[in-house]
């Protein structure tokens, strides 16, 4: 018994893989693995097979069938390595805008120098950002971490990193943070506008956000400023809102596959149910501002949901959901999300600072959050196939980032 790899390569066409096989059924061969990838009309595709018969005979007859329909092929008797299965440790993803052949050149020779070596390698996303799922083997997987944020430090790319397996794709509930998260500004400066301490409300939200000051202090500061504003601006700021782009496509795409999903927020339940309405979310955990007569007080009703407190209301949905907690994702921005982040399965840090990507799972550094969904293993053809059948697919056209 001989092993034989063909690799084929020619332009693409409905039925040359039906020719290939027409020729390797002669031989009574048996098919042992199989890759075929299609890229801008550009054919590759690779079987490797054991054939009880004459193998170069069956290299003949392949060679003539493939030529036939204007194709090259390459076949290998024997070749080395034909009996190691695939054995994928780690997935990565990797985002750019634009995705530049120097930071894949520059992640290749890091994962070889780690004695990584790239098994697959697929496109996921090419709007709004360009995404590429790498499936590697890693020894050690400290050293392929470490490796792999140097390059995403020197190349201004994303790259996420997690296990293989079934755990990566077993995920069924995540949670967002709200302000500059879900929405593209913070509430409690909007708030602040409209009584005249906007600079001073902002400064303070920076520090906390930082890490530089107690949240729950800081939000109690921050809330006493607005007292005597109307009830009434709640409603108003909450129509003003702007969602950061690809928000509605994320949770609309992790609906359809029975995710739950909700908000955890250090802001306020009267703003924040406007959001529940409008992107059917499943649950919510916020601070609810108190109003006397029409008019904020300047407190807040009931436990403030701080650190600890958003890790707190993740463990209380997850349980009511039954979805164990490392079936869960967090995506947040601030350092008061970062217990939620370690909490969850998989914490995404979404354009944070330092100090809360240092403690995430993973961090995004782009204006959408869109990119969650790949580093979940879905697609953009996914995702669009599944829009296009609901009448919901359009692109909106992207400015060019910063710099280009």
């Amino acid at each position: 018994m001989s092993t034989v790899l063909i690799t084929v390569n020619g332009p693409d066409r409905p039925g040359l893989t039906g020719v290939l096989f027409t020729a390797l059924s002669a031989h009574r061969v048996e098919v042992l693995d199989i890759d075929q990838a299609v890229i801008r009309g550009a054919l590759t595709l690779g079987v490797l097979v054991r054939t009880p018969g004459d193998p170069e005979a069956l290299q003949e007859h392949v060679e003539q069938a493939m030529a036939s329909v204007g194709t090259t092929v390459r076949v290998a008797i024997d070749p080395p390595g034909a009996d190691q299965r695939r054995s994928a440790t780690h997935a990565l993803v990797v985002l750019g805008r634009p995705l530049q052949a120097r930071a894949i050149g520059a992640l290749a020779r890091a994962l070889g120098e780690a004695g990584v070596n790239i098994e697959t390698i697929r496109r996921v996303a090419d709007y709004p950002v360009t995404g590429l799922e790498l499936s590697v083997t890693a020894r050690d997987d400290d050293v392929l971490r470490l490796s792999v944020a140097r390059v995403a430090a020197a190349e201004g790319v994303d790259i996420a990193v997690q296990r293989a397996g079934l755990a990566r794709r077993a995920k069924r509930l995540i949670v967002f943070d709200v302000d500059s998260t879900l929405i593209t500004g913070e509430v409690i400066d909007l708030l602040a506008e409209r009584t005249g301490t906007g600079a001073e409300v902002e400064r303070i939200t920076a520090a906390a956000m930082r890490g530089e000051l107690d949240f729950a202090e800081s939000l109690r500061r921050r809330v006493a400023m607005l007292a005597g504003l109307d009830a009434a601006v709640l409603d108003e700021v909450a129509a003003e809102l702007e969602l950061t782009p690809g928000a509605r496509t994320t949770i609309r795409t992790l609906k359809r596959l029975g995710y739950r999903c909700g908000i955890v927020s250090g802001g306020f339940t009267q703003v924040a149910r406007h959001l529940v309405d409008e992107l059917d979310l499943d649950f919510v955990a916020a601070n609810t501002l108190e109003v006397v007569d029409g008019r904020l007080t300047g407190g807040l009703v009931g436990d403030v949901v701080d650190r600890p407190g958003k890790a707190r209301a993740l463990e209380r949905f997850a349980a009511a959901s039954g979805v164990p907690l490392d079936q869960t994702v967090a995506v947040g921005d601030g350092a008061n999300d970062i217990d939620m982040l370690t909490t969850a399965g998989l914490g995404v840090a979404f354009n944070a600072k330092p100090i809360v990507a240092d403690a995430a799972d993973t961090a995004l550094n782009q204006p959408f959050l869109d990119p969650v969904l790949f580093i979940l293993g879905i697609t953009r053809d996914e995702v669009e196939a599944a829009d296009a059948a609901e009448g919901r697919l359009r692109r909106v056209p992207l400015a060019a980032p910063a710099g280009r």
